[in-house]
């Protein structure tokens, strides 16, 4: 009703109907409640508030905080969360705020900058935000060094924080015909998205009770260290869609945020624009969380042996359709430029699509193998409050210290910081993925390689909750012009906490306190 009718677009959709993701919260008779499972005829005589419904005063409030503290990256989970925090009556602890924040997911900012956020409004302590920067800062650079962590062109500014990014959904013309997903895997097309769905004949999926598997086993032979790893879901928060109209170019998939890889070769583009030629007519297609999980890549599972001089295997799942020799060829240089010592094999495996597209992939294994394979029989056991260093391929750095608290001091280099907001922002959220990564994220995939966890809650990323303090300083010095930095606290993050926990061989290590259900 909200988006479809009235055209209120700071109601996402990201997991509908599952109601898990928060992003369409918004407020009946001033209590949050999740929009995509409350039937309107539940709401008569009662009044809802979306964020364009919010005061001004507030609106800007939550804004200002949320831009000055890098609590917002592509600002899709955000209108909700804003929804959901404006409700609370301050001052509140940390505690309080992480209980509201537990109805929400967001993989970009690790939580911790919206908690300050938070603190900021609710506290009425101030909006400037960590840094000397706050009042005085160039959106035009703080956009250039979003899009070099995030990979692709991105927007930061009030507008994001509230909603208006620009998302391939929120601009589709009012007379476009829908496209969504029916149970045979083509499309289904209707004029509204209500009759598409219930003409889809889809059963909405679930999670399930199955173990993770890990599908490449370690490398014959005696290591001094081993790991294999599971199948990882991106677990961008826009589900992938597009619109288009005959004979034109399609929107694209990426809204303001790179989607850490996953959307570099999705077809709903395409898509968008082979359908509107065929109806004549504009078409939005549309996938839900449950498409993207079945269709969308994973990270490819590994299984790795390496010794203390850093020599060693690492054997990379390859699933799906056959990908291009020349994706290989350079994660074979990546993975060269940061463990000259590991040779790559390829294993193939049943499962789900993978893509070394995502996030690091394979080269940051690497990376993490070689940062602390010297570690390995120095008395065993864990061993935290130790500088853990990783150069990226690009030339970023990062240097990381697990502390024996679970806290992490960072020191990323990047070049000129550009923005030092949006910075230490991604370098928040790139240690709260690589934490998830080595302790609690993993997808179920039956023998027969499909995804048997399809729900937004079952990947096992952590929640507000579970996130440590991250201290971030930035060195400006050591790389000479701007480069992508997070990518290097994301291998760095993964290779201490690794370390701190006492180098298992299995990846995830603990799904305790993920917030898997």
């Amino acid at each position: 009703m909200l988006r479809e009718h009235l055209g209120l677009r700071s109601v996402k959709d990201g997991c509908s109907p599952q109601g898990q993701c928060g992003c369409c919260t918004v407020w009946v008779d001033g209590a949050p409640r999740v929009a995509c499972v409350t039937p309107v005829r539940r709401l008569a005589g009662r009044d809802v508030t979306t964020l364009e419904g919010l005061p001004e005063p507030t609106r800007d409030a939550w804004a200002s905080a949320l831009l000055a503290t890098g609590g917002s990256q592509c600002g899709f989970c955000t209108p909700g969360i804003v929804l959901r925090l404006a409700a609370l009556e301050g001052p509140v602890g940390d505690g309080r705020i992480d209980q509201s924040l537990l109805a929400h997911l967001c993989r970009c900012t690790g939580w911790q900058t919206i908690r300050e956020a938070a603190h900021a409004v609710l506290d009425r302590s101030g909006t400037d935000g960590p840094g000397p920067q706050g009042s005085a800062r160039d959106p035009g650079a703080a956009g250039v060094r979003a899009g070099l962590e995030g990979g692709v062109p991105q927007r930061v500014g009030s507008p994001v924080v509230l909603g208006e990014a620009g998302f391939a959904d929120d601009g589709c013309p009012v007379d476009a015909l829908v496209a969504v997903v029916d149970a045979d895997g083509g499309y289904v097309v209707a004029e509204s998205l209500a009759e598409a769905r219930a003409r889809s004949g889809k059963v909405q999926g679930r999670s399930t009770t199955i173990p993770l598997s890990h599908p490449v086993d370690a490398p014959p032979g005696e290591w001094d260290l081993t790991l294999v790893t599971t199948w990882v879901e991106p677990s961008y928060v826009e589900p992938d869609a597009s619109w288009c109209v005959p004979g034109g170019t399609p929107a694209s998939p990426y809204g303001n945020g790179g989607a850490f890889g996953g959307k570099l070769h999705s077809p709903v583009a395409a898509d968008a624009r082979r359908l509107a030629d065929e109806h004549g007519r504009p078409v939005r297609v549309l996938w839900t969380r449950e498409d993207v999980v079945r269709r969308g890549p994973k990270r490819p599972p590994v299984g790795a042996g390496i010794n203390r001089d850093g020599s060693g295997v690492l054997r990379v799942a390859v699933s799906g359709p056959p990908f291009d020799p020349e994706a290989w060829a350079a994660v074979t240089r990546s993975v060269a430029a940061v463990a000259p010592g590991l040779v790559l094999e390829q294993v193939a495996v049943d499962g789900p699509p993978v893509s070394f597209d995502l996030r690091a992939a394979v080269w940051a294994e690497a990376a993490v193998l070689t940062a602390v394979a010297h570690h390995v029989g120095q008395g065993g056991g864990p061993v935290s409050d130790v500088p853990v260093e990783v150069v990226s391929p690009g030339g970023g750095r990062a240097i990381v210290r697990c502390r024996p608290d679970g806290t992490l001091d960072v020191e990323v280099a990047a070049g000129p910081a550009l923005d030092a907001v949006v910075l230490r922002s991604y370098a928040i959220g790139a240690a709260h993925q690589a934490l998830g990564w080595v302790g609690s994220e993993g997808i179920a995939v039956d023998p027969e390689g499909g995804v048997q966890d399809l729900t937004i809650r079952s990947f096992g990323i952590l929640q507000a909750r579970a996130m440590p303090q991250v201290t971030v300083g930035i060195d400006e010095g050591t790389v000479p012009v701007p480069v992508n930095g997070s990518d290097a606290v994301f291998a760095a993050v993964a290779a201490a906490r690794w370390l701190a926990d006492g180098l298992g061989p299995t990846w995830p290590a603990d799904r305790t306190g993920a917030g898997r259900r």
